[in-house]
């Protein structure tokens, strides 16, 4: 079979074919799932990007080495922070990392991460990229949650592989990582609406998050932070 037929077959295998749907409980890993029209759903699933702000001038203006201890000691931070609120891992993205919560209280348990990460960054990574290096640079990062139903199927060839996560909430996570690095914590309506109300309030009592009308998304209501919460 030539290249072309084979891609033509596997098209006509997808489009229009049945797909076979169970309800999930725990995240799958790609050999949960067959590589035919085969999906995990998940009612709500909570989803988290951590976006490395300023990678492309990073790359271009600093050396390689620089660059590449930068990313690792962000995606280090960020994933180790992921897991401890029991987040699951599910990809990482050149200098990204996705990470999904499915608890009963998962909104609230990817923004406690957020705001760790935020702290994470500013005082720890960056106080010791400080002390590697001689230099003013200044680490920053954007995270993007959002929740909504997602399904995950599995994608790719034989032997390599991979799961994708279908929903507004992957999608939309990652677009808000795009927005002002100067805000690093952006959520949608639909995680402010659940949080509690430790969520909401600072260590005073001040409400820690800021509205906005998101332009790129028809007007939508977000809310972003500066606010970080202390890690031990």
């Amino acid at each position: 079979m030539s290249v072309s037929d084979d891609i033509r077959k596997n098209a006509n295998d997808a489009f229009g074919v049945s797909w076979a749907v169970r309800d999930g409980q725990v995240v799958p890993a790609a050999t949960d799932l067959k590589l035919s029209n085969d999906a995990v759903r998940f009612a709500d699933a909570t989803i988290l990007y951590a976006d490395l702000d300023g990678s492309t001038d990073l790359v271009e203006t600093m050396k390689w080495q620089f660059a590449g201890e930068v990313y690792k000691a962000f995606l280090y931070a960020a994933s180790r922070l992921i897991r401890r609120h029991g987040g699951t891992i599910v990809s990482y993205d050149g200098d990204r990392v996705m990470g999904i919560f499915i608890s009963q209280s998962q909104c609230n348990d990817a923004v406690s991460c957020a705001l760790e990460i935020n702290y994470a960054v500013k005082n720890i990574v960056q106080a010791e990229l400080e002390k590697g290096w001689t230099t003013d640079f200044k680490i920053r990062h954007v995270i993007g949650i959002d929740i909504s139903e997602i399904r995950a199927a599995r994608t790719g060839v034989r032997g390599d592989n991979d799961i994708v996560w279908i929903g507004n909430a992957a999608n939309l996570a990652a677009k808000l990582t795009a927005l002002s690095a100067d805000q690093p914590t952006w959520i949608t309506k639909r995680v402010h609406d659940r949080l509690k109300d430790n969520q909401k309030v600072g260590s005073n009592g001040e409400d820690i998050w800021q509205s906005w009308k998101w332009s790129q998304h028809n007007q939508d209501p977000i809310f972003s932070t500066t606010y970080w919460r202390v890690i031990a």
